[in-house]
């Protein structure tokens, strides 16, 4: 369950507890109807303390559920009804153990919860520290690369001749722009640091993304061939259309740089309850023994023997935003040569 970003967190925790504990009082009135055994209340309001303390924050509404259900259970839906009698033999017993399993279990289930929160944040800080750090290294290498050719051009004393400055300066716009997408990145990386809740998800035609990005793709590789292909039907899949245009865009290029595609195919289809984006190229493919781990930032390589520079941490980005976006992400080399890069994002919104 998601919490409804439009209304307060204490508000959101209250609503919640008072419809938990108001579908228990129902049940337990409805069920009473049928039937005489009373043995299903204490069960049915646990339950109640257990989802309460699951979805509300901190220990004070599972706290209250607990005593809630408490009273419930020997006040009200069990004998004797309407009164609470400690004189009877076990009364005080069922009254006191039910208060502390109740209790317990708020307590133990607020831990836990808090517990993943922290091994997910962990998780969190370790894959962003390990993109930034990679990141970092492979900046220096577009950077050294940009103050030699350009210091050879501002020396120079009419050895070097116009090709030759142009080959240079085409090396420093090369450069440059890899610089830019590697900020790109960076940025993806600092807007889904907060996981889901950052991202800026509308209802976006998928086709029109392919479309934009193919468009984008071609200014930058003139040479390279994209095809889209997209269902008759208008596909529309919430997403934050920016960072997913992204993603495509880093799939691309990898296919040309590192995959040495000449064309490359885009697809798009329904798949169950999700969007199948699908990037298949005509390249080189990829090493088997690197396809494991072939969106991960700490196993990516630190450039190659062919000089190119390293765009493993621009797919272990593309990985990162589809999962933030609740999607998953798979490669695999095509059986007549190539490689195909597939993921999935879910066609409806988590509310």
């Amino acid at each position: 369950m998601r919490r409804n970003k439009t209304l307060p967190r204490a508000l959101w925790d209250a609503l919640l507890t008072a419809a938990v504990l108001s579908a228990a009082v129902a049940l337990c009135a409805a069920l009473g109807r049928f039937t005489e055994d009373d043995a299903y209340v204490g069960f049915l309001f646990v339950l109640a303390v257990v989802f309460v303390s699951r979805w509300t924050e901190g220990y004070f509404w599972g706290i209250f559920a607990s005593f809630f259900g408490v009273v419930c259970v020997n006040y009200v839906f069990t004998y004797p009804y309407w009164e609470i009698n400690f004189t009877m033999t076990g009364y005080p017993l069922t009254f006191v153990t039910l208060l502390a399993v109740a209790l317990m279990v708020s307590a133990m289930t607020t831990q836990i919860k808090r517990q993943e929160r922290l091994r997910l944040e962990t998780e969190r800080e370790a894959m962003r520290a390990d993109l930034l750090r990679a990141m970092s290294h492979d900046i220096r290498t577009p950077l050294t690369s940009i103050v030699g050719n350009t210091a050879a051009v501002l020396e120079d004393q009419g050895a070097l001749s116009a090709e030759q400055k142009r080959a240079l300066l085409r090396d420093v716009n090369e450069d440059a722009q890899w610089l830019i997408r590697m900020v790109e990145n960076i940025l993806s990386i600092t807007r889904i640091h907060g996981g889901a809740d950052a991202l800026a998800t509308e209802y976006q035609a998928a086709e029109e993304i392919l479309g934009a990005a193919a468009v984008k793709f071609g200014k930058r590789f003139p040479d390279a061939r994209v095809s889209v292909e997209a269902p008759e039907e208008v596909l529309l899949v919430p997403m934050d259309a920016t960072l997913i245009e992204q993603v495509i865009l880093n799939l691309l290029e990898n296919a040309v740089i590192h995959g040495g595609a000449a064309h490359i195919r885009l697809r798009v289809e329904r798949d169950g309850e999700s969007a199948r984006f699908t990037v298949s190229d005509d390249g080189r493919g990829v090493a088997p023994e690197k396809l494991a781990t072939l969106f991960d930032a700490a196993a990516a390589p630190r450039g190659g023997s062919d000089g190119k520079k390293n765009m493993g941490i621009g797919l272990s980005v593309c990985r990162s935003v589809v999962k933030a976006h609740g999607g998953a992400m798979t490669a695999e080399n095509r059986a007549d040569g190539g490689a195909r890069v597939c993921f999935t994002l879910p066609l409806k919104e988590e509310k």
